[in-house]
């Protein structure tokens, strides 16, 4: 068999165990393949496949084989290199590398070049993992199919005709398509776990403050969280284990004691208790409640208690979430003013003149940057957020919205007085087809109904594939979405791989 084609099925062979990381390993410290091999069979992969896939916006080749070349070294002088070491990943294009230029899928920062190395990014070079380049995503992480962004629109390895969900598409996407081992996304409102489900991989998004912020692009900073998409659990929790940690550039950070995550994969569940919240099942129909119903059963086969929850104040999750988010994206994305950094529509890129032949004033500047640099999404969330915090209407909308947030973080402490974790569908479809739900904004948030609470809250939470539905002649995955306490990584994690191994 074809290295392309073992690539391929790892990936997208949902319902096989998978364990990339450790297999490349051995592979690497048994001599089989050097690190520099295979970054460049990855890279490959990516130019056989990404002209249909579009997963990526930058490659960073260079940087990859020069690291791929130190790992070689090491192995030639008989030194051990750690797991992650030489493995080839990807790292969304919201998350600043330095001296590589960084857009977040928007023309405003179109021409910008990261000074510095998010903190993420320094953790996985100081690892020694491979960074094969930038990928694809909703322009600033606003959307749930990553069909707005301005360079391109990903596919759905598995039905091209199909989105990868968003805003971590390209991430999602190019793990599933063999086109990377591992990758970073970042999760707001399910950024990372909705693609996850989408493309058929795994998705986690850390606590809150498990993972440093510092160089990732805001979008809304009590919600976003950099976490790792895989093709397995154990694959998900080795990157886990080199991004954690506290950072002294992010205030919200925790620390987390160099735990290596992976090393908690391996317990019983048995007598766990798993609670189901009655108003997330409400409505969830079809083949995915099927799908969903067969894995409660799972669960009970390894021992886990099923147990009938409730999270009183759900329903009013996804419109506090749609004032709390676009606020912050109102505030962070203030910052880009055409001035500082990145686009600027000034008179020479411009011919729009004052009437009277004098060059625009700088509130012109200010706008027309804006207009031409930010996509019509962008647009809509900083009007909302805007309007939101306006004199007059912030007690209304957002200290209501708050206060709201407390109430479901609440529900959620109760919970977990009863129930170890929270079990539900990562999103109530399969990955839909392009353009169906653009026309319909209230049907494409929707997309995220079952994955804010865990941002709102900030605690951890995990997507990973639970069976497959048959749409037209095709098997597409399904995610399930397991819930932990606040800092209870290895809870989950084990939760997570006991389902997947058995």
């Amino acid at each position: 068999m074809t290295w392309d084609k073992k690539v391929s099925m790892s990936h997208v062979a949902c319902h096989m165990l998978v364990k990339m990381i450790r297999e490349l390993h051995e592979k690497l410290i048994n001599r089989e393949i050097t690190a520099t091999e295979l970054a460049q069979k990855y890279f490959d992969v990516i130019e056989k496949k990404d002209g249909k896939v579009k997963a990526y916006l930058t490659l960073t080749k260079e940087l990859a084989m020069a690291q791929a070349q130190a790992v070689d070294e090491k192995i030639a002088k008989g030194e051990e290199i750690e797991l992650i070491e030489g493995i080839p990943g990807a790292i969304k294009d919201n998350i600043c590398i330095s001296g590589t230029r960084t857009t977040a899928s928007s023309k405003i920062l179109d021409s910008y070049i990261a000074p510095n190395d998010a903190t993420v990014v320094k953790k996985i070079k100081e690892s020694g993992a491979v960074i094969l380049g930038k990928t694809n995503l909703d322009e600033f992480a606003m959307g749930s199919s990553t069909e707005n962004s301005p360079y391109q629109k990903t596919s759905n390895p598995l039905d091209e005709n199909r989105v990868p969900g968003g805003s971590s598409g390209g991430s999602a996407a190019a793990v599933a398509a063999g086109e990377a081992v591992w990758s970073l996304g970042t999760d707001t409102g399910g950024s990372i776990r909705q693609p996850a489900s989408f493309c058929g991989v795994v998705g986690l998004k850390p606590t809150y403050g498990r993972v440093s912020r510092s160089g990732v692009i805001a979008m809304a900073s009590s919600l976003d969280q950099v976490g790792s998409i895989a093709s397995s659990v154990e694959d998900a929790a080795i990157v886990l284990s080199e991004i954690a940690g506290q950072d002294l550039l992010d205030a919200t950070s925790a620390q987390s004691a160099d735990k290596r995550y992976e090393d908690y994969l391996f317990g019983d569940i048995s007598g766990k208790t798993v609670g189901v919240p009655k108003e997330y099942m409400d409505g969830l129909d079809g083949e995915i409640r099927e799908v969903f119903e067969k894995s409660l059963e799972k669960f009970k086969s390894l021992g886990a208690k099923i147990e009938t929850i409730s999270l009183p104040n759900s329903d009013y999750a996804l419109p506090a979430y749609y004032i709390i988010m676009p606020s912050e994206v109102s505030s962070n994305l203030a910052r880009y003013d055409g001035i500082k950094y990145g686009l600027r529509v000034d008179d020479q890129k411009d011919s729009k003149v004052k009437e009277n032949g004098l060059p625009k004033t700088l509130l012109e500047t200010y706008l027309d940057t804006r207009k031409i640099g930010f996509g019509d999404e962008v647009k809509r969330r900083i009007m909302l957020g805007t309007f939101a915090l306006s004199a007059g209407y912030y007690d209304a909308y957002y200290l209501k919205a708050q206060k709201v947030r407390a109430l479901i973080r609440k529900d959620f402490e109760n919970a977990f007085e009863k129930v170890d974790f929270i079990y539900c569908p990562t999103a109530p479809e399969i990955a839909f087809k392009f353009g169906e739900k653009s026309n319909d904004l209230l049907k494409m948030y929707l997309s995220d109904i079952y994955t804010i609470t865990a941002n709102l809250s900030g605690t951890p939470a995990i997507s990973f594939p639970i069976g497959n539905v048959n749409i037209e002649g095709k098997m597409l995955p399904v995610g399930g979405q397991l819930m932990a306490k606040w800092f209870d990584e290895e809870g989950l994690l084990n939760a997570a791989h006991t389902f997947e191994i058995n």
